[in-house]
């Protein structure tokens, strides 16, 4: 955790020392009263924040026979950055596994990918849909862990669809100013037109304009699918020969992609 960050409504507010963000300020920064951390605002500016008091004292539980510590941290938060904005990057991944999918939220927001849109493809297992990390905030909780190692404050949106069709509809303008940018870009092994990194070389992605990367799940991409991508715009490309994991693929894709913004220079 590089970052501290905090909802809009819990800057002012004391931290309880259950909190793992407290835990993590007391035992692993070992940081006292007057002592500084880094810390920002969810979608807002980064700084630092100054340790203004720390209560520690004896709780008891509701029927009075455990006896626990409780208190809080009080602190003053000094903004005085942009909390490192996200980079005009959409990312439309096949379902992993949920477990896959932990690391995968984690690196997609640790590198600033401003959209991630994850879908069932028909290669794809569809129960994943109705994953805890699919139906509750688990998956948001993923990118936070990603900001907090980036030391960034934005978090990318998250977006789940039942079909490539559903995905393509909800962002429609996305693929159409990616068109316009030279960056639509669909990872595939089976007959590519090229391989990404060349692509990038001979056509980097237009100063400021929204690049769209699209990569299937574990399984690969249908005929149908292929179709689908091609009618839109998409270039299909390859990263070599080897067959990569969705969330290797997706992380190699989007650090390639980005390399050729000039975000990564």
């Amino acid at each position: 955790m590089n970052i501290c960050l905090f909802e809009l409504d819990e800057i002012e507010k004391p931290l309880d020392l259950r909190d793992e963000r407290a835990e993590h300020i007391i035992k692993i920064l070992h940081k006292k009263v007057n002592d500084t951390f880094a810390a920002g605002i969810v979608g807002g500016p980064s700084g630092r924040a100054v340790i203004t008091a720390i209560d520690v004292h004896d709780e008891k539980s509701s029927d009075g026979r455990k006896t626990f510590t409780g208190g809080s941290i009080s602190f003053r938060f000094e903004p005085d950055g942009d909390g490192k904005p996200l980079h005009p990057l959409v990312m439309i991944i096949g379902f992993p596994r949920p477990i896959q999918l932990k690391r995968l939220l984690r690196d997609m927001a640790g590198l600033g990918v401003s959209e991630i849109h994850l879908t069932v493809t028909d290669l794809g297992e569809k129960s994943y849909l109705k994953s805890g990390m699919a139906t509750g905030g688990e998956g948001r909780r993923m990118l936070i862990e990603g900001c907090e190692q980036a030391a960034s404050t934005h978090v990318p949106e998250l977006f789940m669809h039942s079909s490539l069709e559903e995905c393509f509809e909800s962002v429609a303008p996305l693929l159409q100013e990616g068109r316009n940018g030279n960056g639509l870009y669909a990872l595939d092994n089976v007959n590519p037109s090229g391989s990404l990194p060349c692509f990038l070389r001979e056509n980097p992605p237009a100063e400021g304009s929204v690049s769209v990367a699209a990569i299937g799940a574990e399984r690969g991409w249908t005929d149908r699918e292929r179709k689908l991508l091609e009618q839109r715009g998409f270039v299909r490309l390859s990263m070599g020969n080897r067959v990569l994991r969705t969330e290797t693929a997706s992380t190699v894709a989007a650090s390639l992609i980005l390399g050729g913004m000039g975000a990564l220079d």
